[in-house]
C-alpha cells in the first residue's frame, strides 16, 4: 500500500518534534491520531496506539519502539573516545538499538511529547558505542521531551528538548530509512534544548527555533526551516542554523563529545522529496562552515556534502533502500576526524526491509572510503586503513 502523500506528510510534521517533509506515515483510519514523532520511509508510526484517559490531561497515547541490533565490521578502530571515556572497539556487537516508550497528547491547546528509554546511535564511518554508554553520555534516558501550545490549526509553539530542524535523517534508528545514519548527519546537531515555533501558510510550512544548538550551555543558536509542497508528489525544503554571537569554549560540555568547531558551525541544507508510485527519492545538498576565532577556540574550515536516499516498495511488506553520500572537508576544523587538514569520504548503504503490522526486520550493508586522510586517524587498529565495510541487522516492533 502506498504511504501518504507529501501534502499530508508536511501537515502532520507541524505536530512533529522537527518539521521536515520526511514524515511518511502509513494511511490510518479517520479516528487515528496524528502522532508527533518524525518517521522516514519505509517504516511508519503505529496508526492505532494504546491510549488512556488521563483525567484532566485528556487522552494520552502510548507508543514506542523495541529493537535489537547485530553488527560486524572490517577494519575496526582500536578505540572510540567519547568525552573523557575511552572505549575499546570490537569487530562484532550485539546490542539494544531501541527500548523506548513515548507518551504524547496530540489534541487541544496544550499538548506534550515525552520519549524515554535506551538507544544506540550507529553511524557509518564512526566507531560503535553500546546503548548503555551512549544513552548516558549523549541525551540521557529522556532524549526528547517538550510542551506544545497549539492556539490555532496552523500555528504552534513548543519548548523543551527538541530534535533539530537540520537534515533529513532523524536521531533514532527506527525513525530512519537506513539503520546507520550517514556522515552528513554526523556533522549536524541532533537534539537541542530551547523553543520552536511552527506555522503553515497553504503549501508553505515554516519553523524557527532558538536553542542551545549542539547541546551546549549557550542558548543563542538560531535555526530555521521552510518546506514548500509543490504538489502531491514533490516538495522542497531549505534549512539553516548557526549562533550569531558564537559559543564560548566554557559553554561546551566535553562529556557529549562536541567540539568548539561543531558548536560554532553554520549549517545550510537544501533538500527535495519525490514520491512516484513505488519509488521515493530524497536528495540533499549540505554546506557547513566555521570561522577561526581564538576566544571561541575554533579553527577555520568548511564541508560540502551531498546525499541521495532512494527507496522502492515491492509491496506492503518488502522494500529496498539505498543511500549514497559524498562529503569533502577543507581547512583545519576537523569535522570528519579523518585528517587535521581536511579530507573527503564516500559512503554507500543498502537496506532491505521487511515489515508486517508492528513488526520489522532489516539489514544494512555499508561501505565507506576516505581520501586524503591522515595515517593514524583512519580505520583499523593502527588507524592506517582507508576503508570500512559493515553488515548490520535490526529486528523489532513499533507499538
Amino acid at each position: 500500500m502506498r504511504k501518504s502523500l507529501i501534502t499530508t506528510a508536511v501537515l502532520v510534521a507541524l505536530a512533529a518534534p522537527t518539521l521536515v517533509f520526511a514524515e511518511d506515515a502509513a494511511p490510518a483510519a479517520p479516528a487515528a491520531p496524528a502522532l508527533m514523532q518524525g518517521m522516514n520511509f519505509p517504516l511508519a508510526n503505529n496508526p492505532n496506539p494504546l491510549s488512556v484517559d488521563a483525567g484532566p490531561l485528556g487522552k494520552v497515547y502510548i507508543s514506542g519502539a523495541l529493537s535489537g541490533i547485530g553488527l560486524t565490521q572490517s577494519n575496526s578502530v582500536d578505540h572510540v573516545q567519547l568525552g573523557a571515556d575511552t572505549m575499546k572497539q570490537k569487530s562484532q556487537y550485539a546490542d539494544i538499538s531501541n527500548a523506548q516508550v513515548i507518551l504524547q497528547k496530540v489534541d487541544g491547546l496544550v499538548q506534550f511529547y515525552a520519549q524515554g528509554g535506551s538507544y544506540s546511535l550507529p553511524t557509518i564511518g564512526n566507531g560503535y558505542v553500546r546503548s548503555t554508554k551512549i544513552t548516558h553520555q549523549e541525551y540521557g534516558n529522556i532524549p526528547v521531551a517538550y510542551i506544545k501550545l497549539v492556539p490555532t490549526d496552523n500555528f504552534s509553539i513548543q519548548a523543551g528538548k527538541l530534535p533539530t530542524l537540520i537534515g533529513t535523517e532523524y536521531a533514532f534508528t527506527f525513525q530512519n530509512t537506513n539503520i546507520e545514519r550517514g556522515l552528513i548527519w554526523n556533522v549536524e546537531n541532533v537534539i537541542s534544548r530551547g523553543v520552536q515555533a511552527n506555522l503553515t501558510l497553504g503549501s508553505l510550512a515554516l519553523s524557527g527555533a532558538v536553542t542551545d544548538g549542539f547541546y551546549t550551555k549557550d542558548y543563542g543558536y538560531i535555526t530555521g526551516l521552510a518546506t514548500y509542497t509543490i504538489n502531491d508528489s514533490n516538495a522542497i525544503t531549505i534549512a539553516a542554523g548557526g549562533n550569531p554571537s558564537g559559543t564560548k569554549t566554557n559553554d561546551i560540555d566535553s562529556r557529549y563529545g562536541v567540539t568548539a568547531n561543531q558548536a560554532n558551525s553554520q549549517q545550510y541544507n537544501l533538500y527535495y522529496k519525490n514520491v512516484t508510485g513505488a519509488w521515493t527519492f530524497q536528495p540533499i545538498v549540505q554546506y557547513t562552515k566555521v570561522n577561526k576565532d581564538v576566544k571561541d577556540g575554533t579553527d577555520s574550515g568548511h564541508t560540502w556534502g551531498g546525499s541521495l536516499i532512494v527507496n522502492y516498495d515491492f509491496n506492503e511488506n518488502y522494500s529496498l533502500a539505498a543511500r549514497g553520500e559524498y562529503i569533502k572537508e577543507s581547512g583545519s576544523a576537523n569535522f570528519l576526524t579523518y585528517s587535521a587538514n581536511g579530507s573527503k569520504a564516500y559512503t554507500f548503504t543498502l537496506t532491505p526491509t521487511y515489515r508486517q503490522k508492528a513488526f520489522f526486520a532489516r539489514a544494512d550493508l555499508s561501505y565507506v572510503k576516505v581520501d586524503s586522510g591522515d595515517a593514524g586517524l583512519l580505520f583499523g587498529t593502527k588507524g592506517n586503513d582507508d576503508t570500512q565495510a559493515r553488515a548490520l541487522g535490526e529486528i523489532g516492533f513499533l507499538f
